[in-house]
């Protein structure tokens, strides 16, 4: 762990191991950390902080910059350690997950020197008022498995180009993947205690950074559950919550369906399913279903399940047990309750562990099915079919969380209706639900479990900073 400014083991002297979902040999063990230690990574941060956020903001710039720099030289590197830990393909998205992770520091550096405030008039002639943003202190950062290069980035560029010290805790599973990147944010020359990264399982070490009072915000990116967990412990502090999306595409009988189905069947098996935006559950009018069903099963044949160390594999295994247990448990009640597993439907043999799971369809699925109501996070495209549009709307918003919908038609009048009625905090027209700009605002809408607060670009640092309103006399 990166405590303090110098490398450290737990308190307690135990470690973790992390398997790899590629291989199931010991890829790393890091340290199994303790209240103890967070503790210690807190008051450093709270040190550390206040020297930091006196920096100005060209300086923090310039360091977001450094980091984007050491990310770039070692891309190949970092891709590789991903792909062995947390198994997506190394030539089709662990290359791309490291880009994506240079650009948020890179977005951040720029960010900051352009985030203005308001000079408010008032209503007394003798006083001035404006307006400046602050960091918010030392900020908890929980991060989860399924991109532990870019998701940690979203929440680490915006808070140091803010002017926050941070202790961080990431997914066990992928934890040595945070040491990596953790290498490359020490080598742009950051002051010690602004950062620490704490390794450890999440119901200790997670636990205390929320709960813990020198702990000024929370930031949290994972399942619905956890983030219900973390936000009760973090109560009374701002918080930054990105949670799970269950997220619904429909395909309306005017669309382009050839263009629908690649689109949709992309957004469910990239991956491995493992998006918060994933195409997780995809509406197709009646008229329009057979159709959709042949361009579909022809995308589902073009992602090549194998070694994703291999050039020619698009499809790796699932990261972890618990996704993989998800997936078969949705697909027995589905099965059970009359639904039609068209291809895959269950891990392939032959490989060195048992996460590996083909790009699955799964058609004539019904609204009581758990695919409907709960997030899988696995390849798997559910298709359902409907006859009218309101009919669409009330299946698309029955489930319990919601980040993002798809919406495919031709009529721009019935784009916006249904838009502006789905529970979503993003909708895409004529593109899936797994379309996202790394600039744009992503979260998720009031009345679902999908989280509080926007990321991306300058709405990180929005959430990252607080308002402070300065008032002054300036006499008659």
């Amino acid at each position: 762990m990166w405590i303090d400014g110098e490398w450290t083991a737990a308190s307690s002297g135990d470690v973790m191991p992390i398997t790899s979902p590629v291989t199931g040999e010991l890829v790393a063990t890091v340290p199994r950390g303790t209240r103890e230690d967070v503790g210690r990574a807190v008051e450093a941060a709270r040190r550390a902080q206040p020297g930091f956020a006196g920096l100005t903001a060209f300086e923090r710039r310039d360091l977001c910059h450094r980091i984007a720099d050491a990310i770039l030289r070692r891309r190949e590197e970092l891709a590789r350690h991903l792909t062995l830990e947390q198994g997506k393909p190394y030539h089709a998205e662990a290359l791309g997950e490291v880009d994506v992770t240079a650009q948020f520091f890179r977005m951040a550096a720029e960010d900051i020197t352009r985030l203005e405030t308001a000079v408010i008039p008032s209503s007394d002639r003798t006083k001035r008022v404006v307006t400046i943003r602050q960091p918010r202190g030392v900020y908890g950062v929980i991060t989860p498995w399924n991109f532990p290069l870019a998701i940690p980035s979203e929440y680490l560029s915006a808070g140091l180009a803010a002017g926050n010290a941070i202790v961080w805790v990431p997914a066990p599973t992928t934890a040595g993947c945070a040491i990596k990147l953790t290498e490359c944010v020490l080598e742009a020359g950051i002051p010690p205690g602004v950062i620490n990264l704490v390794t450890g399982e999440g119901a200790e070490v997670g636990d205390e950074v929320a709960g813990h009072p020198g702990v000024a915000a929370v930031g949290f990116t994972g399942s619905s559950p956890t983030g219900l967990a973390v936000s009760r412990r973090a109560a009374g502090k701002p918080q930054l919550l990105e949670l799970g999306g269950n997220s619904p595409t429909i395909v309306f009988e005017d669309a382009d369906v050839a263009q629908a189905a690649r689109r949709s069947g992309r957004g469910a098996f990239r991956n491995a399913g493992q998006i918060c935006d994933s195409t997780e559950r995809i509406l197709v009018h009646r008229r329009v279903h057979d159709q959709f069903m042949d361009e579909l099963l022809a995308v589902a044949g073009e992602f090549r399940l194998g070694d994703p160390r291999t050039e020619n594999t698009t499809l790796g295994p699932l990261n972890n047990d618990r996704p993989a247990r998800q997936m078969d448990r949705h697909l027995e009640d589905a099965r059970q309750k009359g639904a039609r597993v068209i291809v895959g439907g269950s891990a392939q043999s032959g490989f060195p562990t048992p996460l590996y799971y083909p790009a699955t369809v799964v058609d004539r699925v019904r609204p009581d099915m758990l695919f409907n109501l709960e997030e899988t996070f696995a390849p798997v495209a559910p298709v359902l079919v409907f006859d009218a549009d309101d009919e669409a709307v009330a299946v698309a918003n029955s489930a319990p969380s919601m980040l993002v919908a798809g919406v495919f038609t031709r009529d721009l009048r019935k784009a916006f209706r249904v838009a502006e009625r789905l529970d979503a905090g993003i909708v895409n027209l004529n593109e899936s639900s797994a379309y996202w700009q790394p600039h744009t605002p992503f979260g998720g809408a009031s009345g679902k479990a999908s989280g509080v607060g926007r990321l991306g670009g300058k709405y990180t640092l929005l959430e990252m900073t607080q308002l402070k309103t300065l008032v002054m006399d300036v006499g008659e």
